[in-house]
């Protein structure tokens, strides 16, 4: 009797044993390491994306990344509602030095010269002279490996823009995540109510823009008496954000070949040469500002919002801030995006390639934590996750009003363009036009005005190809070149000096290789 008392103790005591060795495993088997913690991973939604999600019995810790990213508005405050929920719902922590925007390509540079790299710096370029050479020196991690076919990764590949992966390839690998951006982004804008008040008509063509323009700096359009107007403001060289859109107009970012089938740099063709002499001629009119070149983002933006300058090429969602901004000096104040303009070899339309820029995780970061950014960048990858970074948290930072949310005053300071720095977004062609703060109206007005872009507008597409012979030369002419680009337009140099200057680079050994090894590229990324 004892004997079996004992015996159905014992097996009691084994069932209630596999019992609670059950109830610790993971479901379904389908678990990633999470430093000592498992996930499970969510059945992918009907949207295509697939969120992981922490098992109710173990909650992993928070994953701690530090990011360097550009800053485009005020630096955020990291413990506000709108970034304390997003770390939150990510299960992170976010350390992030945020970096001026006008000064971001100096201190990238920077950095990677120091090798003092953060775990993950976001690089505004994938083809920028000094992010190749960091790559090719072994800087950051190739993520290929990682990837796979990326059967593990739906969100990166499905909620990407189709090419975004194929333009980043550097010699058939990954190495950076892309940050997807949709096509329609940058736009030239105008003044509307300068053109009403001068009598003047929208213009469709290069000719009309620049005769608008000229007509609208000798008007005083803002009354205070004074010769100040700005007809075009940009910042940095040439214009920066807008160089794309002109260029355009002339045929420049078409390909374009040399004699040898090499293809040449954009800034080195006829076209590019055609568009410096278009600015030569507005500069003698008073059209740009007499120092556009030393012009910073910051200050233009400044200038912009005060009611300075009359066209500025920017995204299209920043016309209702600028309005709105203009509207305290000049109330009367009207931003149009202007539409495609008639140039001599095509419409003012650049597009955006569908990447700006990408991720790049340092070297120094051990390999078990890349794969759990990697599977952050995954999680993220999704339009839930797109659409709370641009309208936060609802009955806090956005309302719902005639079935469009809408930012509230809060959300319009926490909700920034800042919020989308530190994950890749998903593609979306309509991200860039809409403004999360302007009345629904508003928005399907602009909508409606960049309708065609996508049709009629052209990428450029030296934003996805390299050159290794261009990123080792290209540095020893660069500033030369910018130099007789100014002189050019300012009239320091004649056009014929400035066409023999550029005959002059395109002549030797070293460029005509690079413009082979362009062709070269093209052809692997653009044959479909």
């Amino acid at each position: 009797m004892n004997v079996k008392r004992t015996t159905g103790l014992l097996l009691s005591l084994v069932l209630i044993l596999s019992l609670l060795s059950a109830c610790g495993s993971s479901p379904g088997g389908n678990s990633k390491s999470n430093n000592g913690a498992k996930e499970t991973v969510a059945p992918a939604q009907s949207n295509g994306s697939q969120e992981t999600k922490v098992s109710d019995d173990e909650e992993a810790e928070p994953l701690e990344m530090q990011f360097m990213v550009p800053s485009y508005s005020d630096v955020p405050n990291m413990n506000d509602e709108y970034w304390t929920e997003w770390q939150k719902m990510t299960n992170t922590k976010l350390n992030v030095e945020w970096v001026p925007s006008g000064d971001y390509d100096t201190k990238f540079d920077l950095v990677l010269a120091s090798g003092n790299l953060p775990e993950i710096i976001v690089a505004t370029s994938a083809t920028r002279t000094t992010l190749l050479n960091a790559i090719n020196q072994g800087a950051f991690w190739d993520l290929t490996p990682f990837l796979g076919d990326f059967s593990e990764y739906p969100n990166l590949k499905n909620n990407s823009e189709a090419n975004a992966w194929n333009y980043l390839k550097v010699d058939g690998k990954y190495y950076g995540i892309p940050r997807n951006r949709p096509h329609i982004d940058i736009a030239l804008n105008i003044r509307k109510d300068w053109l009403d008040e001068l009598g003047l008509e929208v213009p469709t063509t290069m000719d009309e823009y620049a005769e608008v323009l000229k007509a609208i700096v000798k008007g005083d359009p803002d009354k205070n008496g004074k010769d100040d107007t700005i007809g075009i403001l940009g910042h940095g060289f040439l214009l920066d954000d807008g160089d794309n859109n002109y260029l355009a107009a002339f045929g420049g970012l078409d390909p374009i070949h040399d004699e040898a089938g090499g293809l040449i740099k954009e800034n080195l063709t006829p076209n590019y040469t055609e568009m410096v002499a278009w600015f030569r001629d507005l500069y003698a009119h008073g059209v740009l500002a007499k120092e556009f070149a030393a012009v910073k983002k910051t200050q233009a933006e400044e200038m912009f919002a005060t009611g300075r300058a009359a066209s500025y090429a920017r995204n299209v969602w920043r016309d209702y801030t600028w309005e709105q901004e203009i509207k305290k000096v000049q109330p009367n104040a009207e931003l149009i995006t202007l539409p495609p303009m008639q140039g001599t070899g095509g419409v003012s339309v650049g597009l955006a390639t569908p990447i700006f820029g990408a991720m790049y995780i340092s070297k120094k970061v051990p390999e078990d934590k890349v794969r759990r950014i990697i599977d952050y960048m995954e999680m993220t990858t999704t339009k839930e996750h797109t659409d709370f970074n641009y309208y936060g948290i609802e009955g806090v930072h956005h309302t719902v009003v005639d079935g469009q949310k809408q930012l509230t005053e809060l959300g319009t300071k926490q909700v920034t363009t800042n919020a989308n720095q530190v994950f890749p977004l998903a593609y979306n062609n309509e991200m860039k036009v809409l403004n999360a703060a302007a009345p629904k109206a508003y928005n399907d007005a602009k909508m409606e005005a960049v309708k065609d872009f996508s049709e009629v507008g052209k990428i450029n597409i030296f934003s996805v190809i390299s050159s290794d012979t261009w990123t080792a030369e290209w540095p020893k002419y660069q500033a030369e070149w910018e130099s007789n680009v100014i002189k050019a337009i300012v009239g320091q140099i004649s056009m014929d000096e400035y066409e023999a200057y550029v005959a002059s680079l395109v002549s030797k050994p070293e460029i005509k290789q690079a413009f082979q090894e362009f062709a070269a590229q093209y052809k692997e990324k653009f044959s479909n």
